[in-house]
């Protein structure tokens, strides 16, 4: 694999890996590196082929075909069939009998924050927010604790949102302690808290609160005698924030490489084998008790995943948007990316791509008109966001200026659907952004922070798909909702929240509506769709081979999906235990 020069502050490349530790079906699988058919071959031979024989391999192709096998070849689909496999493979091939498995192309993510998840100190545990319940909350720590070495810490950052487990409520000290007694553990929601943590935990927090302060600004942990950590003040910080503050200054750059692996680990044991990164809400300045979550150095925190793959141990594809955020300066910092930085440079396994999710601070409209000014003017793409008629109106109307003076047309704007609520998302103004050659992609996270049956959650996906502009559907993951591309599948077949509620009556996509926005339709927001997003000959090799059937089980299934085998650019990056011999 090429290689890509080391960056600087002004230049950086956010770049991914992986394979780490990931709960599949109750077993733990260690990091390695992906395992390529090529490398069962003998020494100096030829490439092995990788052959898929039994299967019920849902292509997503124009004409919705199902095949039975699938060849690839050289990273690539080498064939597609409908025939039952007969008689003995071709020589030189790896033959996998999928004994009657569904398979599907590999799901993409449109948008979502997830290389931030390598500044998570400790060794952290995104598997958290696929529990479903208190006690599988402690199934899954005990089983991730056989990894992790004494005295480190373990840790769910984001990942620990209540609304992902059926109580609505952090484990206590003594639920932490049952299943981890012996590793210090800190579960911590959203950006800024509240947390939870264990005896140990708070044994190191409470000496902390006892010594002299670390930071002027420290304010102290003061962990309850449930072990609950109150939650911090965005501004000002507090309680939760000032856990990350200890904890980050003992995080190492390996440390750093080691949270890539397992992120890009638990991605694949998913399905998930593509990422468009919109970069984080940053942090400028040195380390601060007050910085939640998102609060990490934007022209250092990619660095991790960058090492990982100058050292070959990519996992899933990944692209990374430039956001601008915070920025009150004139749009200086967004001025010197569109001078130093290349959008669409890299390789099919890391790339940069455009600027986003916002050019500018989103209540500054005047700077975020010069913004998109400047993008247009330097021929980027440029992402940005709306949630609610009035934002959008005056969102498409400063498009529509920009396009007057710079043609956007040929670009791929992007408007991401934030918001609650169905019906404001007019069909005139999608008129008007397909137009401009623009997209929008649909936030399919609402579910993870309802909990009033009275309120429709939105969006409204049914109404919405029937319109031909470019759409995806996204996570916003992994700050403030989950990684997992099955809990948001659910609630948008569906329309059922976290707690059984049903939130979004009669805007439900069906099944095969919402994969597709998920894999095929995706695969435009990634500029792929040539290369990846459907199982046919020629595309890039990337599927899932699923532990039970998305068309079929009963929907309360759906969020319990797995993959069991995983490619990635031809190569087998997850495997579950028991694949190949049916167990």
């Amino acid at each position: 694999m090429r290689k890509i020069p080391g960056i600087s502050r002004r230049t950086f490349l956010g770049t991914t890996a992986g394979a780490g530790a990931a709960i599949v079906a109750g077993r733990s699988l260690a990091a390695q590196a992906p395992q390529s058919p090529q490398a069962a071959a003998a020494a100096g031979g030829p490439p092995q082929d990788l052959m898929l024989v039994n299967g019920r391999i849902h292509t997503m192709d124009a004409r919705n075909t199902i095949a039975s096998t699938v060849t690839i070849r050289n990273g690539r689909f080498a064939a597609v069939g409908t025939a039952p496999q007969r008689g003995a493979a071709p020589p030189n091939t790896q033959t996998i009998d999928l004994r009657g498995r569904t398979v599907v192309p590999g799901l993409i993510e449109t948008h979502l924050h997830g290389l931030d998840t390598a500044d998570r100190p400790g060794y952290h545990v995104l598997e958290l927010e696929s529990a479903g319940t208190i006690q599988g909350v402690q199934e899954v720590l005990a089983e991730q604790r056989k990894a992790v070495p004494e005295g480190q810490w373990m840790t769910a950052i984001g990942a620990a949102n209540t609304n992902l487990w059926a109580e609505h409520r952090f484990p206590t000290l003594k639920e932490l302690d049952a299943a981890v007694p012996d590793r210090p553990v800190l579960l911590y929601q959203g950006f800024n808290g509240a947390a939870a943590t264990n005896t140990l935990g708070k044994k190191f927090f409470d000496a902390a609160d006892a010594a002299a302060p670390l930071h002027p600004d420290y304010l102290g942990v003061h962990v309850s005698e449930t072990g609950a950590i109150a939650q911090s003040n965005a501004q000002t910080g507090g309680p939760s924030t000032n856990t990350l503050y200890l904890l980050r200054r003992r995080q190492k750059f390996e440390d750093k490489k080691r949270n890539a692996l397992r992120t890009m680990a638990y991605s694949t044991s998913l399905g998930l084998t593509a990422w468009l990164d919109k970069s984080t809400i940053y942090a400028l300045g040195p380390l601060h008790p007050r910085q939640g979550s998102a609060a990490v150095d934007p022209y250092r925190s990619r660095d991790a995943w960058n090492e990982v793959h100058h050292e070959g141990r990519m996992s899933m594809r990944v692209q990374m948007d430039f956001t601008c955020f915070a920025e009150r300066d004139d749009n200086a910092m967004l001025k010197e990316y569109l001078k130093n930085a290349l959008p669409y440079f890299g390789d099919d396994m890391l790339r940069t791509a455009g600027i986003g999710e916002w050019p500018a601070p989103a209540a500054a409209v005047e700077q975020t008109r010069a913004a998109q000014r400047l993008v247009a003017q330097a021929r980027w793409r440029c992402d940005n966001d709306a949630s609610n008629l009035a934002g959008l109106t005056q969102l498409v109307e400063q498009l529509e200026a920009v396009n007057k003076e710079f043609d956007i047309t040929g670009l791929r704007w992007n408007v991401n659907i934030l918001g609650g609520g169905v019906g404001w998302v007019a069909a005139g103004l999608l008129d008007r952004l397909q137009a401009l050659g623009c997209s929008i992609q649909l936030s399919a996270n609402n579910w993870v922070n309802s909990n009033n049956p009275s309120v429709v959650a939105g969006q409204a996906y049914r109404t919405i798909n029937q319109h031909p502009i470019h759409k995806s559907l996204f996570s916003n993951a992994t700050h403030i909702s989950p990684l997992n591309p099955w809990l948001h599948i659910y609630y948008v077949v569906t329309g059922v929240n976290s707690y059984g509620q049903q939130v979004n009556p009669d805007e439900h996509l069906t099944r095969e509506e919402a994969l597709r926005l998920r894999t095929r339709e995706s695969s435009w927001h990634l500029r792929m769709e040539d290369r990846l997003g459907t199982i046919e000959p020629g595309k890039l090799a990337d599927l899932a081979v699923l532990d039970r059937d998305y068309f079929s089980v009963p929907d309360a299934e759906i969020k319990k999906i797995r993959s069991v085998l995983t490619v990635v650019d031809g190569k087998i990056v997850h495997e579950a235990a028991g694949v190949r011999t049916g167990a």
